[in-house]
């Protein structure tokens, strides 16, 4: 049976005191899934994942990774105890060639796991076989993503989280970048924050919808594809 690498909860989280966006969220990832989270914008997606890299402050509750205690930990420790985030946006070191990202995470190994090794993530993006010597800001956005990823990997992590992998990707390279993290989650288990939804819960074991910041549904992929709430959450249509 699969452990629980990473324990979320009854988190609040926000950004001014008193007035929190994470209300009460609980979640459980575990070794060797994908674990994808939708919801509409505002929904509280974003806001969670920071938390749990300790970007955004955490009100109350619990953030456990592999049994360790790491709510109020500054994000250095966070990140150190195995747990890799991978923002949306300011994710590459830009003016720095692809090489040179990828060192900076060999070289912030925290040690929490044993990682992937160079030629593993080349085997995985074989993009960036072929740019090492790039300037990061000369590539595509998927190229980006992927070096950024790719980055967070050579760190060690025990966990992966990913927020809005696929924002601003054309379809054929969002569907390259998920099979690769299909490929990935034997590897290290993946937190997924998506607004693409079929793309997503086509590599997810497991699913989640948020809103107000609240859990809304816990699901089964296909099971939350055919749930009403999901078009409700999204499309502003009352569940039925």
């Amino acid at each position: 049976m699969s452990e629980d690498v990473l324990r979320v909860v009854d988190v609040y989280a926000g950004y001014v005191s008193g007035l929190p966006i994470v209300n009460g969220i609980s979640l459980r990832l575990r070794s060797g899934e994908i674990l994808s989270v939708f919801g509409p914008n505002g929904a509280g997606k974003s806001t969670m994942v920071r938390a749990i890299a300790g970007v955004v402050r955490i009100a109350a509750g619990r953030v456990q990774c592999s049994g360790r205690e790491l709510a109020g930990l500054p994000s250095w420790q966070i990140a150190r105890a195995g747990v890799a985030y991978v923002p949306q946006r300011a994710n590459v070191f830009a003016e720095m060639t692809v090489t040179e990202n990828l060192a900076l995470g060999w070289h912030s190994r925290s040690g929490a796991a044993p990682g992937v090794t160079f030629d593993e993530v080349l085997r995985l993006f074989p993009d960036l076989a072929r740019c090492g010597g790039m300037r990061v800001g000369a590539l595509s956005g998927g190229q980006r993503q992927m070096v950024a990823i790719a980055r967070a990997l050579l760190s060690g992590p025990r966990v992966l989280m990913l927020d809005e992998p696929s924002a601003g990707l054309a379809p054929k390279v969002t569907g390259t970048l998920f099979a690769a993290l299909a490929r990935l989650k034997a590897r290290v288990p993946i937190l997924l924050v998506e607004q693409n939804v079929k793309a997503a819960l086509a590599i997810a074991d497991r699913a989640l919808l948020l809103a107000e910041g609240r859990l809304l549904r816990e699901a089964a992929p296909e099971a939350l594809a055919t749930d009403p709430a999901l078009a409700a959450a999204f499309l502003g249509a009352p569940p039925s």
